[in-house]
């Protein structure tokens, strides 16, 4: 497989039973085999997708003075900026390329969660900033919302299985800027080889050269989604849950070549993260003699702060 696989969303919303089935199996297959997808047919529209790259490039213009007002200490980067450089991954300490901000959750009918989560930071100097960000974070949310119930049913688990362990749950959407490249980098890349620590992740903004994903061989393949696609892929908490039945695969963002040094990347990254607790515990349908149980019992809030520390971004 040399590309990633492209999927319609429209398929599972349509009213075709035998188009909803088609949906499942090949979204579900492409989880088993590489744990991408370019998928059609979601809820973002050109003009909101057109909006937000024009206020998060109006963001990172601002004076480093100006954003650094907005790097909250103390909540592991999860609200906010976060400067360039500051964000490792998992066994690297060479920081990456890039710099970003977080958008979370916009809880409803939960003072519990309402106080357990960090606020929203609002950006005086863009007036439309954070309405922009609400609106594609809650489209995002409901893209999210659909696939994972094509996954239950992948996993012959009931269709709404994951609905009420998102709803509200802890996820984050986040802008990246990789700015020009000004000197060789002695070994940092815009995004080190990774795997999201997640449920899902829908991508924004993979229209160009730059991500990369290692397939079943250990080769490097471009990820090129079309104009009106996202790039989703299977999170290390689902594949953990599923007992790595769907793959959580590694992935990157490598440097442009020389002569594109000077421009600036973006990309949008969604992490759907569900509520702190719910059980990653392995699915037992997804346990069996060729397939042992792979990972000890832990909760989603236990994983999340355990790679926050491995990644720097929280202290011991």
């Amino acid at each position: 497989m040399q590309n990633i696989p492209s999927v319609n969303l429209r398929d599972f919303l349509s009213d075709d039973p035998v188009r909803k089935q088609k949906f499942v199996n090949e979204i579900g297959k492409a989880y088993e085999e590489i744990g991408f997808v370019a998928l059609k047919g979601h809820f973002l529209n050109d003009q909101l997708v057109e909006k937000l790259y024009e206020q998060v490039r109006s963001f990172f213009n601002l004076s480093l003075e100006v954003k650094k007002k907005y790097e909250i200490e103390g909540i592991g980067g999860q609200r906010g900026y976060v400067s360039f450089g500051k964000e490792s991954a998992k066994g690297r300490t060479t920081g990456d390329l890039k710099e970003f901000w977080h958008f979370g959750q916009y809880v409803e009918n939960n003072p519990k969660l309402d106080a357990e989560y960090p606020k929203n930071v609002v950006v005086e100097e863009l007036p439309e900033f954070n309405s922009t960000g609400k609106e594609a974070y809650k489209m995002l949310e409901k893209t999210g919302v659909y696939v994972l119930r094509a996954l239950a049913l992948y996993l012959n688990l009931d269709e709404f299985y994951f609905d009420n362990f998102i709803k509200n749950g802890n996820s984050i959407l986040r802008p990246i800027h990789y700015p020009p490249i000004l000197n060789e980098p002695k070994d940092a890349v815009r995004a080190a080889a990774h795997g999201d620590i997640n449920l899902i992740t829908l991508l924004m903004g993979a229209q160009g050269k730059g991500l990369q994903v290692q397939n079943h061989n250990g080769e490097w393949i471009d990820a090129i989604a079309a104009n009106d696609e996202l790039v989703i892929n299977v999170g290390d908490m689902l594949s953990r849950h599923t007992n790595n039945k769907l793959k959580s695969t590694i992935h990157q963002v490598v440097n442009p070549p020389r002569e594109l040094w000077g421009t600036s990347r973006f990309s949008i990254p969604f992490f759907m993260h569900p509520i702190s607790e719910m059980p990653l515990n392995c699915l037992e349908n997804c346990i069996n003699s060729d397939n042992p149980k792979q990972f000890d019992d832990i909760t989603a809030g236990e994983f999340l702060t355990e790679r926050l520390i491995e990644l720097g971004l929280i202290k011991k």
